[in-house]
């Protein structure tokens, strides 16, 4: 997926879908930690003690993606 920055007031604003969202369990008044790698920008719930999980987030949201989207994945295959 490929955003655009926002202008807000004098600063700039990442719009986050609700699908991802969902997918972190967060909403609007949820506090996120920022963070960057000096390439990449990493934005993940606050609360977390490691803000990035790794592969095992990785292989959950991977599945959680099989479950909602596995029919339309086979029809994209064939």
């Amino acid at each position: 997926m490929i955003k655009k920055l926002t202008k807000h007031g004098n600063s700039y604003a990442l719009v986050i879908d609700r699908g991802i969202m969902d997918l972190l369990n967060i909403n609007e008044k949820s506090a996120l930690y920022v963070t960057t790698d000096g390439r990449k920008l990493i934005v993940s719930p606050a609360g977390e003690k490691n803000p990035i999980k790794g592969k095992k987030s990785f292989e959950e949201a991977v599945q959680l993606s099989l479950k909602r989207y596995g029919k339309v994945y086979k029809k994209l295959a064939n």
